[in-house]
């Protein structure tokens, strides 16, 4: 019997994705922000570069988990985002 994929909605298109697609930033209860770790709450976007303009626009990250995002983790998605891109392009 196959697993269904968790779902998860990106925080700027809504699109509702495999988690496993999406970028995760969470608000974690001692380290503050970080990606791809951590408990807490958590907002998943998109590997594309408008999802992150979109969100970055209009402060959906923020939003979503309540909380100032500092320019450190925006600069180490804006890298994750760059290096999803130039693996999507090594792939075709």
């Amino acid at each position: 019997m196959s697993q269904r994929p968790v779902l998860r909605r990106c925080v700027a298109c809504r699109k509702l994705l495999d988690r496993k697609q999406l970028l995760k930033v969470t608000k974690d209860y001692q380290d503050g922000i970080v990606l791809d770790g951590g408990m807490g709450r958590s907002a998943y976007l998109c590997p594309t570069e408008t999802c992150f303009k979109e969100s970055y626009r209009r402060k959906r990250l923020q939003k979503a988990l309540r909380c100032q995002v500092p320019a450190s983790i925006v600069e180490m998605l804006q890298k994750r985002l760059n290096h999803c891109i130039d693996a999507d392009i090594e792939a075709i």
